[in-house]
């Protein structure tokens, strides 16, 4: 196996650290990396770099932040690395010009079992959609997103207590590993990629907006449950109580209903439970975070809040 091969690693969030770090323990030659730009955060707006530009920097390894992945000076500049490989994860869509240029192609990881969920957000629509079962995928990329040939997957139950921050850490252990054994694969030539079947798909994964974390308390209990536990504890499901937007962080479905209440009231004691009628059962809600508040189980939040 030639770990001579020239990587060059695409990346910016959390999710795509440790696939950088492995392969660089591992001893692959990771010549460069590629990386968002510098942006203000947090509320002092000070300016911050990415997870992955961080992590880069720490091992000493050169880090290109273009603004604009079809600038010449930028392809210039990625074509100077003379990579045999390029290694994509949780980065923005490459032009043909990008992903075209090293000799053994270039592989994305993707947070799904494709060609289902196809798209940005696929933790999340998982559990939103109810799915027992998710997994990681590697694959060559082509024109269209997330549809080239498959190179390898793996399979990861879904736990009734998983919510998307416990899924995403999961899968981004696992997608590490798969990141690994693909690049060994490609090294040695054992790769034998397969075409994706576009008749199984049968969910995509879009962007979450605002409007997609609404809570429509028509659904019942259970859609609503798997929609608070798809987007905790971000970006959250939201309601509101009392005029005002709450966001809902972890619920229950529990086997009632209240005859009394139309979907969207709600029952509490002001002490320990919060209970909301839904188009099908009640829901218990265990954590929330109020408008300008922290994130609170519920009986936290109800020692200090009336309802």
């Amino acid at each position: 196996m030639n770990k001579n091969l020239r990587i060059i690693y695409m990346g910016t969030p959390e999710f795509a650290v440790p696939a950088l770090e492995l392969l660089v323990k591992e001893g692959w030659n990771v010549v460069a990396v590629i990386s968002a730009p510098d942006k203000p955060q947090g509320r002092g707006k000070k300016m911050g770099s990415s997870p992955v530009k961080v992590a880069a920097d720490a091992l000493g390894i050169p880090v290109l932040q273009p603004t604009n992945l079809k600038s010449p000076l930028f392809q210039e500049q990625l074509k100077s690395y003379q990579a045999d490989l390029q290694v994509v994860v949780a980065f923005r869509m490459l032009p043909e010009s990008v992903w075209s240029m090293p000799p053994q192609g270039t592989f994305n990881l993707h947070a799904s079992l494709l060609p289902n969920y196809r798209g940005a957000a696929p933790i999340n629509w998982v559990l939103i959609n109810g799915e027992k079962e998710t997994g990681v995928t590697t694959f060559f990329l082509k024109h269209a997103i997330d549809t080239g040939n498959i190179i390898h997957q793996e399979k990861e139950p879904i736990y009734e207590d998983d919510d998307a921050g416990k899924l995403y850490e999961r899968l981004m252990r696992k997608g590490a590993e798969l990141v690994l054994k693909t690049v060994e694969d490609i090294a040695s030539g054992t790769v034998v990629p397969q075409a994706q079947d576009d008749t199984q798909v049968k969910h995509h994964a879009p962007k979450i907006f605002k409007e997609t974390c609404k809570i429509d308390w028509n659904r019942s209990a259970v859609e609503i449950h798997n929609l608070i536990r798809g987007l905790s504890p971000y970006p959250a499901a939201w309601t509101e109580v009392n005029g005002k937007s709450c966001k809902l962080t972890g619920s229950k479905p529990i086997n009632a209903d209240k005859k009394d209440l139309i979907p969207g009231m709600y029952a509490t004691d002001n002490k320990s439970f919060l209970h909301f009628q839904t188009g099908d059962g009640m829901l218990a809600i265990t954590s929330l975070q109020a408008e300008g508040k922290r994130r609170m189980e519920i009986e936290e939040y109800l020692r200090g809040n009336t309802l």
